[in-house]
């Protein structure tokens, strides 16, 4: 029950969790206590350590240790090639992330200090492809993608994006020029394009139920490995 309501993810689920967490060397001391509950607790809830210690029958300092030492192990696994790369549809989108460390954030669009994050998806089954570095929420999405090094996980693979993308060689949707309407036929496919890359935000409103990612503390590369981290139980939510 514990797990469940703290982690959001099923007793199976979080299992698969343990295991990848083991075999990248994260077992607890003496392997007894399953260590990664408390990141995937902060993750969820974004108590603060002093929190979560009462919980966990422990002090401030041991859950900081475990957060420092584990949150690298939770990342998602690097997105296998697709056979079939002609008939896949990936999509790729930022969210910005409201975060308290002023040198990877910024003032941003949602009058917060933020940074922006990108991400790609499967359109299919709204699989978590891969998550960018966090830049600073001022950032265009288009210079966001092209810094991101993203462009070469899409190799050969059709990646939807909104009218941020124009030049990026991203599917983007016609856009209205000044005295030239569009043209019959660009309307439907402007809708069928917002219908499709819908999906990515539907992923991201799934992954900001974790908390942490409402108001980021962590500082350095912190909202790095939580993203990463909430992009893998994401993905076990999905696929099981």
């Amino acid at each position: 029950m514990w797990v469940e309501t703290f982690t959001g993810l099923r007793m199976r689920q979080f299992e698969r969790l343990l295991k990848a967490v083991r075999e990248r060397g994260g077992n607890g001391p003496g392997g007894g206590r399953p260590w990664c509950l408390p990141l995937a607790v902060y993750y969820r809830t974004n108590l603060t350590m002093r929190q979560l210690a009462p919980l966990f029958g422990c002090s401030p300092a041991t859950v900081c240790r475990v957060i420092q030492r584990l949150r690298p192990l939770l990342a998602i696994e690097p997105a296998a090639r697709p056979a079939d790369t002609a008939e896949r549809l990936w999509i790729v989108d930022g969210t910005l992330v409201p975060v308290r460390d002023r040198k990877i954030g910024a003032s941003s669009r949602n009058y917060r200090f933020s940074a922006n994050v990108q991400v790609i998806i499967d359109a299919d089954t709204k699989l978590v492809i891969a998550a960018a570095r966090p830049v600073p929420g001022n950032t265009a999405d288009a210079k966001a993608w092209r810094d991101s090094g993203l462009a070469r996980t899409c190799e050969g693979v059709t990646v939807l994006g909104d009218g941020a993308y124009i030049n990026t060689g991203l599917v983007v949707p016609h856009r209205k020029r000044p005295g030239r309407a569009l043209l019959p036929g660009e309307e439907e496919d402007n809708a069928e394009h917002r219908r499709v890359r819908a999906r990515v935000e539907h992923a991201f409103a799934r992954m900001k139920h974790y908390k942490i990612l409402r108001d980021c503390r962590q500082r350095g590369t912190g909202l790095h490995h939580a993203v990463q981290a909430i992009a893998h139980m994401h993905n076990l939510t999905l696929a099981a």
